[in-house]
């Protein structure tokens, strides 16, 4: 579903992404670690376009991406949870499911699903998005990004600040989503044992490299959790 060969970027005079490969299928999960700093989100951000690669090739569902806009991307099938959320704090939570079919029909329904995978949602269909606690805007924000039913569905670190009930789950959406067989995901972690839970195949970064990739099943005797402790 996703391939990436070989992309370079940088950020003025600094080498952020250095010769970066990776392949992500259908009905897995692709983790990747490293340390704070190691050009993971950048990484992320490059696969939706929000910045520019300066050389190499990214691939989605069989033609090259690299050139296409983020709404384009979008459009194509790729759905983003960014780090810190950024859900629309003065819209309500329908609004913000609405705003993940901004690009259909203004009749388009916003699909059950969402509410079958995060109930709480329901609960709160007429609150703004600003009210919610910090898991249930990752639960939104997460649902938005379902809303179009995108092929490949990309996490920055959805565990960050959420309480361990609503990690939980988070994680079980996530391994439904990838057992279905329709979606491929890329989820970039820092909290490792979630990250292990959850993985299919792993990737670890450091310096804007990858360093080490594998099965998740395999992580632990490689040492991985050595490679990405502070």
């Amino acid at each position: 579903m996703l391939t990436v060969k070989n992309i370079h970027q940088y950020y003025g005079g600094s080498h952020i992404l250095r010769d970066v490969s990776f392949t992500a299928t259908l009905g897995t999960v692709t983790v990747l670690l490293g340390r704070n700093g190691v050009g993971k989100t950048t990484l992320l951000k490059s696969l939706m376009g929000l910045v520019p690669i300066k050389s190499g090739s990214i691939e989605f569902d069989g033609k090259p991406i690299q050139k296409n806009t983020p709404y384009e991307r979008a459009r194509a099938g790729m759905g983003f949870v960014p780090q810190g959320r950024e859900i629309f704090a003065r819209l309500t939570v329908e609004e913000n499911l609405r705003m993940g079919l901004a690009y259909k029909s203004g009749s388009t329904p916003i699909p059950a699903e969402l509410f079958e995978l995060f109930p709480v949602l329901k609960q709160m269909i007429n609150r703004r998005g600003g009210d919610l606690s910090g898991g249930q805007q990752q639960q939104l924000a997460i649902a938005r990004a379902l809303a179009p039913k995108p092929k490949l569905l990309i996490l920055d670190e959805p565990t960050e600040g959420i309480q361990p009930s609503i990690i939980k789950d988070i994680g079980r959406v996530i391994r439904m989503l990838a057992d279905r067989g329709d979606m491929a995901i890329v989820l970039c972690e820092q909290y490792y044992d979630f990250a292990e839970e959850l993985a299919d195949d792993y990737l670890v970064m450091e310096r804007g490299e990858v360093i080490a990739r594998g099965l998740g099943k395999d992580m632990e005797a490689q040492g991985v959790r050595q490679l990405v402790a502070i």
